[in-house]
């Protein structure tokens, strides 16, 4: 059986999906895919589009269906694509509609369903306690769906794809486990058990949020009761709602990048508030950056019995200045810029000397109250612990040459807990990207996933291409939000748009952003439809979703305080909505 292994990279390997002339898991390619967000009824736009997926190098294209008609579309969509010599597998995403998912699985190679909302409730507008027989007979009201449309799949060659997002969650599954991974999970293993004793086998899995934190101990978690039960299912992996530009390619480095890292994911997806075929280059970038690090030299180091992948807690640390104990990580910066969010640390003006481990004698006889070492998991000896331990003046730049650096830093955080070591640890990489996507996307693969972990006083990222000091210490801020450790800025919640969506939503982000950006802290949710937008919201202050063709309701958390606004008068409605809460200033 599979286990995670925190220190040396191995890919989990699940067993074989078969979705056309496409194969998914096992030890195939890591397979890269989007969403189409044209109107699926729009035959024309919609071939055009997916081929142009398919040419940036997308090997799976999904299109919303949210009912029959768009479901039969599809069949049109198929055939313009083949006619073109195109063979990608399509992919129909339900939500609400069982129908049209019986209808997709005769056209399509794949079926999304998402079990939130795959059959509706049977107490509605009932908020009590679910009775374990209320609880039950839901369960059968499911079963007895789900099955015919698997025989459908099966008479089709049709494979499955079981979508559990967090933001829409059954009420069922609400009341029993509340807004949790644990409900995320069971909602999913229900259906995975029903598959199992169909003998049903063609099925992949995603475990979407926002919150790059819940989604990889969701995804985990998963994992581990697969393996409990014997179930090998390949993963999609994907962030849900990242948004667009650096924040969105930020957050899903750091969300995807932290399972991958784990050895964790079969096929990925990185939504972007963009044109679905700009999704693809980032994915292709962080599927290579991973899977350099396979077969790489092995890395020695005793795991600590009581670190929890499930539940974040922060690594416990004594403060020594402004690092450490229960401050914010800190930003360093190695020389000065013209930034906008200024560093914490400008190691060129600092008055804090970085010393490495053969300078230790100097650092010992340094009398200022804070001085940096720098070194690496290979360079920690008992010596060094013991000093660590002893004193309170001594932050560590953790560095690392690994081709599996994660794995390397992660043996030292791990070495220190076992030692009952509490010296604040500052996380370092060294790049030499000309590039700034390239360097986004590493450093949030790289970083991300030790800050989730519970890692990391602080963050410090050195490039040697043509990359500005302020474009670095962006990517070293975004790092640290789209971790949930640290927020300066407005954080936007933005879904990539697909054919439900009924404005232009890169034009409204793009005015949303222009009038809001100066709020710092506060999170504003831009969601195309209702799907997710409520429940993906409920992280959000604010949210901006799309009611109908033009129309725009509003919300507070998760209360809709406005109702079908047109378009043309929404923005200024969102701010007329902040300033009345208290939340605006200038």
């Amino acid at each position: 059986m599979w286990k995670l292994n925190q220190f040396n990279y191995n890919r989990r390997i699940s067993s074989v999906v078969k979705i056309g002339n496409l194969l998914l898991g096992g030890n195939y390619p890591i397979r890269l895919q989007s969403m189409a967000n044209t109107d699926t009824n729009d035959i024309e736009k919609s071939v055009a589009q997916c081929l142009r997926i398919v040419e940036s190098g997308g090997e799976l294209v999904r299109f919303t269906a949210q009912g029959v008609r768009e479901a039969e579309s599809l069949k049109l969509i198929w055939d313009g694509i083949r006619a073109k010599g195109c063979d990608v597998p399509l992919v129909a995403d339900i939500h609400f509609n069982a129908n049209a998912a019986d209808v997709a699985a005769k056209f399509v190679e794949k079926v999304r369903i998402n079990p939130g909302n795959y059959v509706g409730s049977v107490k509605i507008g009932d908020t009590s306690d679910y009775t374990d027989e209320e609880f039950e007979a839901e369960y059968q009201k499911v079963r007895a769906r789900f099955i015919p449309f698997l025989e459908i799949c099966k008479q089709h060659n049709s494979a499955i794809r079981i979508g559990v997002n967090h933001g829409s969650l059954s009420e069922r599954m609400m009341n029993r486990y509340g807004d949790t991974s644990r409900g995320m999970v069971e909602s999913c293993i229900e259906f995975l058990r029903i598959c199992h004793e169909e003998n049903f086998n063609d099925v992949v899995i995603s475990m979407k949020t926002s919150n790059t934190v819940m989604m990889v101990q969701t995804v985990r978690l998963l994992v581990d009761e697969m393996a409990k039960e014997n179930l090998h299912f390949p993963l999609h992996l994907g962030v849900t709602e990242a948004g667009d530009g650096e924040d969105g390619r930020i957050k899903s480095a750091v969300g995807i990048g932290a399972l991958l890292a784990d050895g964790i994911g079969d096929t990925i997806r990185v939504s972007l508030s963009e044109e679905p075929e700009a999704e693809i280059p980032v994915a292709k970038s962080l599927v290579s950056y991973i899977s350099e690090r396979e077969n790489h030299k092995p890395i020695v180091a005793a795991e600590n019995l009581l670190f929890d992948q499930y539940e974040y807690a922060r690594r416990k640390t004594h403060a020594v200045g402004i690092v450490g104990d229960e401050n914010v990580p800190v930003v360093l910066a190695s020389k000065d810029g013209d930034f906008v969010i200024s560093p914490d640390f400008i190691l060129e003006h600092s008055e804090n000397k970085v010393y490495s481990v053969a300078e230790i004698d100097l650092l010992l006889h340094d009398a200022s109250e804070m001085k940096f070492l720098k070194m690496s998991f290979p360079e920690l000896n008992p010596k060094l612990l013991g000093l660590f331990i002893e004193r309170r003046d001594i932050v560590v730049l953790l560095t690392t040459n690994h081709l599996n650096g994660v794995g390397e830093q992660r043996a030292f955080f791990h070495t220190l807990l076992n030692a009952g070591c509490t010296v604040p640890v500052i996380l370092c990489r060294n790049y030499a990207e000309k590039d700034l996507q390239q360097l986004q996307i590493k450093a949030a693969a790289d970083l991300g996933v030790l800050f989730i972990d519970g890692f990391g006083d602080g963050i410090f990222i050195e490039n040697e291409g043509q990359i500005s000091a302020e474009e670095i210490n962006s990517v070293a801020f975004g790092i640290l939000q789209a971790s949930r450790v640290r927020v300066t800025k407005t954080e936007y919640i933005s879904c990539p748009g697909c054919g439900r969506t009924m404005f232009n939503l890169q034009t409204v982000i793009a005015r949303i952003k222009a009038r809001t950006s100066h709020l710092k802290g506060l999170k504003i949710g831009i969601m195309g439809c209702i799907v997710n937008g409520p429940g993906e919201m409920a992280d959000a202050d604010y949210g901006y979703v799309g009611a109908g063709r033009g129309k725009v309701s509003l919300y507070k958390k998760k209360e809709c305080v406005e109702r079908n606004i047109h378009e043309n008068e929404a923005v200024d409605k969102l701010i007329e909505l902040i300033k009345v809460n208290g939340d605006w200033h200038e």
